[in-house]
């Protein structure tokens, strides 16, 4: 019998809520997680970004909001402004068949109009650990009620170095409240502070999505030297002309650098990284959606939550220093049954690295020299029996499928930058 939401235990309230947003199929990690938090258990969740995790944690928390009773019953913890702001989204959609409200609590607002919003008494609380700190510290948040505590993106608040403001933040809640992990990877960092304020959680390891999404892209990796990294992928977005293209680096600084080089030469290119403002972060996503911009150069921690149709090309100009990083980005294109290129620059240096990323993807990666030969070397190839990328065109004549669907999503496709 196929599962639906109502047979996981979700109101029909709730469900027909989705229904209308065309989600009618509860995912794996929403299949494994839901009746485990509707029980009241503790969870620590490892599970890919893109499986559904943000339903799986908020329709328990939605569900068992007491609406009659004002003041903040939930509080989710998110490492960016953006995921914030994209789960506040999606718990809105769902206000209709909860009558909860909804507060979304990020830097780069205004204090004085969060306060006023804050003394309504909303009783689900979004937002990311310095602004929620912030606001608790001004007792403007009271987190003595909180029944539920959810921190999604776990592993990206140890990257960006937010352990601490979480750990502060969850012991402010009441002992007896319902705490939810969930994470693309678990570090043994993570895992220390939810034993410390967790007994027994649940554990739950869900892997999908990540093969059925490779599967749409083709990967490549070009060998250079660091010195010609910019002239090389210059040279490649002017043959590829892509529709909509994100440029990956590892780095702040990096990604500032290399969009300013982009635009001096000609290109039409925006950064998106974790120095600037909330009002700017939100109108270079903005054009980016509507193809205003047409190559998004951006790093880790800013792009998180970041869902846009159309993006056809996808570059890393470093080799990510993990491999979740590496998924979350080459899964940016190749969606909704579309094809996507991923290209990813790389020095020798970077060949351990390109070597656990095959082994995770169960996949060997076709390598070009310098020049565009194909680098093949046994030590370059993963373990056998993995499925193999095989490069079908060279670089000059890829062409990206259903150009016209991009077309007719995007209405600003005319102030793009094109050939």
């Amino acid at each position: 019998m196929k599962e639906t939401f109502t047979s996981l235990g979700i109101t029909k309230e709730l469900s027909d809520a989705l229904k209308e947003q065309h989600i009618n199929t509860p995912t794996t990690v929403q299949k494994q997680a839901i009746p485990a938090a509707l029980k009241g258990r503790n969870l620590l969740v490892q599970a890919q970004t893109g499986t559904g995790k943000t339903l799986a944690f908020l329709l328990p928390v939605l569900q068992r909001i007491k609406k009659d009773t004002a003041g903040e019953q939930a509080l989710i913890i998110a490492p960016t402004r953006e995921l914030a702001e994209q789960i506040a989204a999606v718990a809105a959609s769902l206000t209709p068949a909860t009558g909860a409200g909804i507060l979304s609590l990020i830097g780069g607002k205004t204090i004085e109009n969060q306060l006023q919003k804050l003394h309504r008494r909303p009783q689900v609380v979004i937002g990311t650990p310095g602004r929620l700190l912030d606001h608790c510290r001004r007792n403007s948040l009271r987190l003595g009620g909180a029944r539920y505590v959810v921190v999604d993106e776990a592993d990206q608040m140890l990257a960006a170095g937010f352990l601490e403001e979480v750990d502060e933040l969850i012991g402010m809640t009441p002992k007896k409240r319902q705490l939810l992990f969930f994470s693309a990877t678990i570090p043994q960092k993570v895992r220390g502070l939810a034993k410390k304020h967790m007994e027994q959680p649940l554990s739950l390891t869900v892997r999908e999505g990540e093969t059925v999404t490779l599967e749409n892209i083709e990967q490549r990796i070009y060998m250079t030297s660091e010195e010609k990294k910019t002239d090389r992928l210059c040279t490649m977005l002017q043959e590829h002309n892509p529709y909509l293209a994100v440029v990956f680096c590892n780095t702040k600084e990096r990604t500032k650098r290399l969009s300013g080089e982009l635009i001096a030469r000609g290109f039409n290119a925006a950064e998106l990284q974790g120095d600037m403002s909330q009002g700017r972060r939100n109108q270079v996503i903005r054009d980016f959606a509507r193809a205003r911009t047409q190559i998004l150069v951006a790093s880790d921690i800013a792009a998180r939550g970041i869902d846009i149709e159309g993006i056809t090309h996808v570059y890393n100009y470093d080799v990510p220093h993990d491999v979740d990083y590496y998924v979350h980005r080459i899964g940016r294109t190749g969606r909704a049954g579309a094809k996507g290129l991923s290209v990813m620059f790389a020095t020798a240096a970077d060949e351990d690295r390109i070597r656990r990323i095959e082994h995770a993807i169960e996949a060997t990666i076709i390598k070009y020299t310098a020049t565009g030969g194909i680098k093949v070397r046994a030590a370059d190839r993963a373990p056998k029996k993995k499925r193999v990328y095989r490069d079908k065109a060279p670089a000059s004549t890829y062409r990206p499928t259903g150009k016209k669907a991009h077309k007719t999503k995007h209405k600003g496709a005319d102030y793009r930058r094109r050939k």
